[in-house]
């Protein structure tokens, strides 16, 4: 679980990505926007989740990084507002 967290630490984004994200946080509803972000009908572990949602924020940065037609901002923040929201839950979790 650490090296979950850690590896969140270590992601750099720009900052408007960002703020948008940490905005976000206030509406993240779990079952709503996880299962809309990983087209899933089924709710993964925190854990499982992050390490899902990194592989697919990491296509959606290499799309925004090439200049790619198809990258979607607002795809971006909902990746990194399910990914904080995540990663919360994981903290939360490990606190109890």
């Amino acid at each position: 679980m650490n090296d979950i967290l850690s590896l969140l630490k270590t992601l750099r984004r720009p900052r408007l990505l960002i703020r948008a994200a940490r905005l976000g946080q206030a509406d993240y509803n779990r079952t709503r926007d996880l299962r809309r972000v990983m087209k899933t009908s089924e709710l993964p572990t925190p854990g499982r989740a992050i390490l899902s949602l990194i592989n697919h924020e990491a296509q959606i940065e290499e799309a925004r990084k090439n200049g790619d037609a198809s990258y979607s901002i607002a795809q971006h923040v909902d990746v990194l507002v399910a990914m904080m929201g995540e990663a919360r839950l994981l903290v939360l979790a490990r606190g109890a």
